[in-house]
């Protein structure tokens, strides 16, 4: 996790083009992008953000 690179809620927001708040509910529900809690601060990894893009790739809409 070294070179990790984390972004806060509201770069992880932008990056992923969300609003903040969407990826604050979606935590409260545990949907969306893993994300680590650092004392009170949360923080996205790039990485995990760019696998979650990824795994929501679909084919069709069933």
């Amino acid at each position: 996790m070294q070179n990790s690179e984390f972004l806060t809620t509201a770069q992880a927001a932008d990056f992923l083009g969300l609003k903040k708040g969407t990826l604050e509910i979606w935590r409260v529900y545990g949907k969306g992008a893993a994300f680590i809690k650092m004392g009170r601060a949360v923080r996205y990894r790039r990485e995990d953000l760019e696998r979650w893009i990824t795994d929501q790739k679909r084919t069709h809409t069933a």
